[in-house]
């Protein structure tokens, strides 16, 4: 999907499939979200965390992030200043997720 920068609600400018079959359904809300990374914690760790502290992330800065739908990967991507607002550029849609 190519993203105008110019266009701030994330509508692809040339729509990479048939999304006239979806009829209705393609007014459905889908939460739409990108993962950095993560860690790994105690619940004791967890409980203590105050302000300030700094958790080191299982990711490179020069990894891609994780695209996930309902908590489901679908594609990888990189994240970009449009603005002065982040967005992510995909990098890779994954087969077989219905996009």
């Amino acid at each position: 999907m190519t993203i105008d920068p110019g266009n701030m609600q994330g509508q692809p400018t040339d729509p990479p499939h048939d999304v006239t079959r979806l009829g209705g359904f393609g007014a459905i809300s889908v939460r739409l979200a990108i993962e950095v990374g993560g860690i790994r914690l105690k619940l004791t760790d967890v409980l203590n965390m105050a302000p300030g502290q700094v958790h080191v992330l299982d990711r490179r800065v020069d990894q891609p992030v994780d695209v996930l739908i309902s908590e489901r990967l679908v594609a990888r991507g990189e994240i970009v200043s449009v603005g002065d607002k982040f967005g992510v550029r995909l990098t890779e849609v994954l087969p077989g997720n219905g996009l």
